[in-house]
């Protein structure tokens, strides 16, 4: 960055990371009272900010907006028809499951096809799994390539999704229906008459491929993809986006501030487009019922993690993951394999 921007908004923070690292980021610790950062996001958020520098570690940005992807979409009319109940764990979920399958229909809608980055959905769900399996801290290794896929922690967290992906009872289409179905079209069958499939985990900015027509919270719903083991709490896994300063000027550290503020969403809540990190950012401003509803789903998180693909190396997470995961599930490959050709491309091993 031979003449950086004031201030830059990275929605992978991947790449700031590597900039902190060339020590060309402003530590936000230097200027910005610590007090009110932990008064205003969980301790989590204030945690992905920091990364290496050539002076050890540093904050390197703040959260400004972020969208969930913790959650499970069913089709409310059909599914209160039916009698069905929300599952608060990941044992009822499988029960649920089993349930729908015991009536005829296969429960889970998924597809992963999206032309060169096929496969990122499924890295989503080895990203909540690990979250519910294993310790932040361990994650964390991850996503830096400190911890293996090969590792037994990764290889479990494939095994618990295996036991829905990998079952034809279970999945609309079976694997090869997952790997040929483009991901904005696999909720649509959730909303035929009758549903040929009753649940779809995605991010809230899956309603935009919704069948038209369709009401949140008289057609469809959703809830939170449950724990599963207990000791590891009710995370939440997002996107989203830090900003960080690379001119230290009294100006700009308002400005930078000034974005640690809900009110400096306030209008977008409105609007809908986005979600409020800030502890400040009242669920009274948001205009759409279903962002209102992620962004409680959040603040009553016990944490947060990014999206884990987007932290790692793109030769890894916009690389060998997408494709590692595809031939999985496509069983060109079994998981011992596609493990090992992920962490091969790791650079720098």
């Amino acid at each position: 960055m031979g003449d950086p921007p004031d201030i830059a908004d990275f929605p992978q923070p991947g790449l700031l990371g590597n900039l902190a690292k060339a020590g060309k980021v402003v530590d936000v610790s230097t200027y910005m009272n610590m007090d009110w950062l932990q008064k205003n996001y969980k301790q989590a958020w204030l945690d992905m900010a920091m990364m290496d520098s050539p002076d050890g570690e540093i904050m390197a940005g703040v959260w400004a907006r972020f969208n969930g992807k913790s959650q499970v979409w069913y089709p409310k009319k059909a599914w209160d028809e039916a009698g069905y109940e929300i599952p608060q764990t990941w044992d009822e979920m499988m029960a649920l499951t089993q349930q729908i399958a015991d009536d005829g229909d296969t429960a889970w809608c998924i597809g992963i096809e999206s032309g060169t980055a096929t496969g990122w959905p499924a890295t989503d769900w080895m990203e909540e799994i690990m979250l519910r399996t294993t310790s932040l801290e361990n994650y964390d290794k991850w996503t830096r390539g400190e911890l293996p896929f090969t590792s037994p922690e990764v290889k479990r967290a494939a095994e618990i999704m295996a036991e829905i992906w990998l079952n034809p009872d279970y999945v609309f289409g079976g694997r090869e229906g997952i790997v040929s179905t483009f991901f904005g079209d696999a909720p649509a069958p959730m909303f035929e008459d009758p549903p040929k499939c009753w649940l779809h985990k995605q991010g809230n900015f899956i309603t935009s491929f919704f069948p038209e027509g369709l009401e949140a919270g008289v057609d469809y719903d959703f809830f939170y993809l449950p724990p599963i083991d207990e000791q590891y709490g009710k995370p939440y896994l997002v996107a989203g986006d830090i900003y960080a300063m690379f001119n230290d000027r009294p100006e700009v550290r308002a400005v930078m501030e000034f974005f640690t503020t809900g009110e400096s969403l306030k209008t977008w809540l409105a609007s809908g487009g986005a979600l409020s990190p800030h502890n400040d950012a009242s669920l009274d401003w948001y205009g759409d019922d279903v962002e209102r509803k992620v962004a409680q789903f959040v603040q009553e998180a016990d944490s947060v993690r990014f999206d884990g693909s987007d932290l790692m190396p793109s030769e890894v997470g916009a690389g060998s993951f997408w494709k590692g995961m595809t031939d999985w599930i496509a069983g060109t490959v079994d998981l011992d394999t596609a493990l090992a050709e992920i962490d091969a491309a790791w650079p720098n091993k």
